[in-house]
Parts: C-alpha cells; structure tokens; sequence
C-alpha cells in the first residue's frame, strides 16, 4: 500500500485566502452558479453539485500567523461542455477581462483564461484531440 492510501477522504476542495471575500463570493454565485452552504464575514462555503470552493479572510485567527496573505498562483481548472459558449457568455457578453484570450492548444485543449476578484485565475476549458506527440502522452 503506498503512503496516504489507508486515509478515508470524504471531502476534498479548495479555500482560497483573500481580502475581499464577499466580492468573491459574488463572483463565483453570479457568473459559475454556486450556491452558499456557509456564511460568516470571515468564511463563506460554495457548492455547485459536488464540486465544493471555500473563500476565508487570509487575516482571520484560524490561520497560523505566519500564512495569513492574500492568495497567489492559483488556477482554477473549470471544464465545461462548451468553452465557445462560455467566452461568450463570460467575456463578449459578461464583460470579463480575459488574461488569456480563447484558443486552442495541441495538448488537447481549447480554453481561457480570467481572473476573480482576488486575482485566482478560471482556466474555462473544453478537452478537445490532443495533437501530435501529445497524444502518446495520456495515459
């Protein structure tokens, strides 16, 4: 047995740290239709289905000291049945600020990117056939 595999997970997802938890929260209800499951000033639960996202005030005390800040570096890969649709929706119609414009990658990809308001990016995603050497690469 490899190391971890004995533990029971009965629930994964992400917390995100941030300064504006409410405008975040917003975000994620208004544009990816989650619902809240939990609310204080300082947490708030999301929940779409059974995917779960969690957004926590990075000053509050339930943070050891020394990593209370604001979130950096994370990408959020949202995949969807229909990337073209969602660009539509979220940029040409929503207007969002794409950070990485639509487009189509040979690692079997076709997506873009945004950014929320703490600066998390939403990678939106369609898989689509991976071309060339890439395609011997998934397993």
């Amino acid at each position: 047995m490899r190391k971890g595999m004995g533990m029971e997970l009965s629930s994964y997802y992400p917390v995100v740290c941030t300064d504006k938890v409410g405008e975040s929260r917003d975000f994620y209800v208004d544009l990816f239709g989650f619902e809240v499951t939990f609310e204080a000033d300082w947490y708030v639960s999301l929940r779409r289905g059974r995917h779960e996202l969690a957004l926590l005030d990075h000053t509050h005390p339930t943070l050891p000291e020394a990593y209370r800040k604001k979130v950096a570096g994370v990408l959020l890969n949202f995949e969807v049945a229909d990337v073209d649709a969602e660009w539509r929706r979220l940029v040409v119609d929503g207007g969002l600020t794409p950070e990485l414009e639509l487009r189509s990658e040979d690692f079997g990809q076709r997506h873009f990117i945004v950014a929320d308001p703490s600066g998390v990016l939403i990678d939106v995603i369609t898989p689509i056939e991976p071309a060339g050497e890439y395609a011997a690469q998934y397993v």
